[in-house]
């Protein structure tokens, strides 16, 4: 009987709530702002991987990319912190990558709103 999950999958997951918790409690960096973990993609061969974060506080597209690039000049801290907690040899590489799927969502919904004739009522 075949596994459920491959490996990569359940290290992407594990590794999504550990960086949540860094991030949010031992990440000091005001240029951060306040960024959530929508999703981690790691390489099968587990050297890289993929963070997708979503910025919730403005919508200033300059801030939100700061906030990526602030991101990934702490990745090395963060790298450290999170190999601290996972019980793995090696910890995936860190690349931080800005999310848009939740804006994207919430635009999406108003024009479907808007074009719904009963929601004018």
């Amino acid at each position: 009987m075949p596994r459920e999950f491959l490996r990569f999958q359940r290290v992407a997951r594990q590794l999504q709530r550990e960086l949540a918790e860094v991030i949010r409690r031992d990440l000091k960096d005001p240029d951060v702002g306040f960024v959530t973990v929508s999703d981690v993609e790691v390489t099968k061969d587990l050297a890289v991987a993929k963070v997708f974060v979503s910025v919730l506080t403005t919508n200033d597209k300059d801030s939100k990319s700061s906030s990526v690039k602030a991101l990934n000049r702490a990745s090395n801290y963060i790298h450290g912190m999170v190999s601290k907690r996972m019980r793995m040899r090696m910890v995936p590489e860190l690349r931080f990558f800005l999310d848009e799927s939740i804006e994207q969502g919430i635009k999406m919904d108003a024009l479907l709103k808007a074009t719904d004739p009963e929601n004018e009522k």
